[in-house]
């Protein structure tokens, strides 16, 4: 896509307000902005000395890294501490991995616009003068360094070994970074996001290293100042309008660390005023009513909760409480996520995922769910989180005490075996050990939907723990185009197809125009019953409408898809069922048997009408990017996409019957679908024996139409009804 198509696209997203908002920004940045002053940061008569001892005695702040925390969670875990210091030893040789990624190993000192992943070195010009969507290199490399979020790790590994050097490397790289990246210069400030999340790691940092002899007046001076510079940029640079996304939250959580932990600097008061208020308002646009997040993205759901628990966690060390919004925010996401990975489920993988963090504090790779949900509980113990935790040692830092994380969940009740999230737009079907899930919700968030797939009535399964069908990630974002464009699309999920087109279309990397929308008609937890459809495929020159029945009735052998597509013409239809990549499939019947080390899975089988389904299987292919599956940003490995198609004038159904599959293989057999003018009816047997399911439709059109209540039930043995 050329630049020019690109910024029409983006035009179009835009409001007028956005639009002229835009236009007196750029010609505001044009202007330099005035340095910070020592008047400025402190007021009249600065003494950057008594500054330094309050800092240095946690006076008037909170304090979120200590040696006494340090020891005790030494005694506590003392594996993930011996992870931290290993991996602050790596930072000491300059040893850096982000992604998939090979290791890089930097020179000393540091130069932080060099990137050696891509063989790139990005200049120092202005910030707003890189357009970062044009270079030859991977933008997201440079800004995950720049980020300095190894910083805390040497912070921790000084205060359990008490090895000077860990601090000395720690402020070498912060003198070199500041003498290398003047506000407003080179990639590391192109945009008030990167200077939002810096912040937050260097602030954090730079408390845990306050008694360390490195930490001169003059360095204090120096960071203090950065900090306010980034501080300043996070507020009158913020993301707003269409691109107010988790972007606003970074920015806001930075200004509100940096007011909080540094009281001194004179503007401190307004800044955390003006965070706090905006946080406010952000928790309850971006977390949903029913707890789910508004960028349709689970990732970007956790980051943006973290973000909020930093600032929580903040205002909880120093005044006891925090504001309401922000920890009623983070409850309601935490208990929608524990809902969805319950005691033994795999997690969310639905939208992109960059591996974002908002502050690190253990040495993992990556964050999942269960690690979130345990710093949750370990801070506002929440129970749904305790429950369902993994207990980190980000938990053990942000906690009240560490008694207060370790502690055991008090008893609450097992996750619901099914539940609907009518705001976010996901239903959760569970039986035995399987997990459903169907997507009814919207894109994304905001006119961009920047992180949104097109997946709209995506069903995923898990089996008794692990991914079977599901979403094979974001593959990438800026390191290798076309992975993204075929991983954001609508064959890359267990969804339907037309005309091998999305149901929405890719305005850009990080922009969805014409996007679907999905009407819920019906959501029977009780009786496993979901019933959607989307417009997407409207737009066609001969339009069509996706409706999809989830049928999975609690303790059933089979739960059953139909895909019904009503409209006019004729047209390839195809239902495409991603595995995961530890999965190996065979053709069987009329389907698929599933297996992963030669152990039987899953049996599918499909039929439609009017004719016969043609099988499809396609893993890793290389010219078409079909049949791979993304564990981690930058990076695919090989899987089978198994599925169904049909070319036919519509209406056509799809029928898809997903068998949990005893030792035998055994799943579905005999599976047809008829469609009259007045219901679809679909039969099959499997190891409850002959069954039929039923859907009446209305007689005037089939699609979209009011369905009338659903009929399943077992076949009387040979009377064929």
């Amino acid at each position: 896509m050329g630049r020019l198509e690109w910024y029409t696209h983006r035009l179009l997203a835009m409001s007028p307000g956005e639009i002229a908002w835009r236009i007196r920004r750029a010609i505001d940045q044009r202007l330099p902005a005035r340095p910070l002053s020592d008047i400025d940061l402190l007021g009249a008569n600065p003494d950057w000395h008594a500054a330094l001892e309050r800092f240095r005695a946690g006076d008037q702040r909170p304090v979120l890294l200590d040696r006494d925390r340090a020891r005790v969670i030494a005694q506590t875990d003392e594996a993930a501490v011996e992870a931290i210091v290993a991996a602050a030893d790596r930072v000491l040789d300059h040893r850096f991995t982000y992604f998939s990624y090979p290791e890089a190993r930097l020179d000393r000192p540091i130069d932080w616009n060099h990137d050696p992943a891509g063989g790139v070195h990005w200049p120092p010009l202005p910030s707003r003068r890189i357009d970062h969507r044009v270079s030859a290199g991977d933008p997201k490399w440079i800004w995950e360094l720049n980020r300095l979020q190894h910083l805390p790790w040497l912070a921790q590994a000084w205060l359990v070994t008490d090895s000077p050097r860990y601090a000395a490397e720690a402020f070498e790289q912060l003198d070199t970074w500041m003498a290398g990246n003047p506000p407003g210069t080179g990639i590391a400030w192109r945009g008030a996001f990167e200077a939002g999340i810096r912040a937050v790691s260097v602030a954090v940092a730079l408390q845990g290293l306050r008694d360390s002899p490195e930490l001169t007046v003059e360095r204090f001076r120096n960071i203090v100042r950065m900090l306010a510079e980034s501080a300043r940029r996070c507020w009158t640079e913020r993301s707003r309008y269409s691109s107010a996304n988790n972007h606003l939250v970074g920015e806001l959580a930075g200004l509100a660390v940096v007011a909080v932990l540094f009281p001194d600097l004179r503007e401190a008061p307004r800044w955390e005023r003006d965070a706090l208020e905006a946080l406010r308002a952000e928790a309850d646009r971006q977390i949903l009513p029913d707890g789910s997040g508004a960028e349709q993205a689970a990732a970007y759901q956790v980051f943006t909760a973290e973000l909020l628990l930093v600032v929580t966690t903040a205002m909880l060390r120093r005044d006891g409480d925090a504001p309401p919004e922000l920890v009623e925010a983070i409850t309601r996401s935490a208990r929608f996520l524990a809902a969805v990975v319950g005691d033994n489920d795999p997690q969310p993988r639905y939208g992109d995922d960059d591996e974002g963090f908002a502050v690190r504090l253990d040495a993992a790779p990556l964050r999942t769910v269960r690690d979130h949900l345990g710093t949750v509980g370990a801070v506002l113990g929440v129970e749904d989180a305790r429950r369902c935790r993994r207990l980190t040692p980000t938990a053990l830092w942000l906690a009240g005490t560490v008694d207060e994380a370790t502690r055991p969940s008090g008893g609450v009740p097992p996750p619901p075996a099914g539940f609907f999230a009518p705001d976010g737009g996901l239903v959760v079907l569970r039986s035995g050990g399987r997990r459903l899930t169907m997507d009814v919700g919207s894109l994304g968030y905001l006119s961009l939907a920047a992180h949104g797939h097109a997946d709209a009535l995506a069903v995923t399964l898990a089996v008794d723990g692990q991914d079977v069908i599901g979403h094979p990630g974001a593959a990438s974002y800026y390191g290798h185009p076309s992975w993204r464009q075929v991983h954001r699309g609508t064959r890359a999920h267990p969804t339907v197809s037309v005309d091998d087109a999305d149901q929405s279309v890719i305005g850009g990397a990080f922009l969805w125009r014409d996007r679907a929308q999905v009407q819920v008609r019906s959501v029977d937890l009780a009786r496993g019953i979901v019933d959607a459809e989307h417009d997407g495929y409207q737009r066609l020159p001969e339009p069509v409408v996706h409706r999809r029945w989830l049928v999975a009735p609690p303790g059933g052998a089979t739960a059953l898809v139909i895909d019904l597509l009503d409209g006019r013409g004729r047209h390839d239809v195809r239902a495409t069922w991603p595995l995961h990549p530890s999965l190996d499939v065979e053709a069987r019947g009329c389907g698929h048997l599933v297996t992963r080390d030669d152990v039987p899975v899953l049996h599918v089988a499909y039929a439609a009408s009017p004719a016969h389904p043609v099988r499809e299987e396609v893993r890793g292919d290389p010219h078409t990017g079909l049949g791979w599956w993304s564990h981690r940003l930058e990076s695919r490995v090989p899987a089978w996409w198994i599925g169904s198609r049909c070319t036919a004038h519509v209406p056509v159904v799809l029928a898809t019957a997903l068998t949990t599959a005893g030792d035998d293989g055994v799943g579905a057999t005999g599976l047809t679908v008829e469609l009259s003018e007045t219901a679809i009816d679909v039969r099959w047997s499997d190891a409850d024996g002959a069954q039929r399911h039923v859907l009446s439709l209305d007689t005037d059109r089939l699609a979209p139409g009011r369905a009338e209540p659903d009929e399943i039930r077992p076949v009387a043995p040979g009377t064929g009804r």
